[in-house]
């Protein structure tokens, strides 16, 4: 049971980080409104980056 949870956590969290990744200028533009968006988009790239990851490790250690 533990594994199944731990599984689809894990898909869940590698789909929004990809989706972070793909998406972070749209995001940025509609969610934050100050002049430097290039910052914002690095920050939401780096950030899906890791949340990509980290789910792709745990589904890896739980298979």
């Amino acid at each position: 049971m533990i594994k199944t949870i731990l599984f689809i956590l894990g898909i869940i969290l590698s789909t929004i980080g990809v989706i972070l990744i793909y998406d972070a200028r749209s995001i940025t533009k509609k969610v934050f409104g100050f002049g430097d968006q290039n910052e914002a988009t690095s920050g939401l790239k780096i950030l899906g980056f890791a949340m990509t990851m980290i789910g792709a490790l745990i589904i890896y250690y739980n298979v």
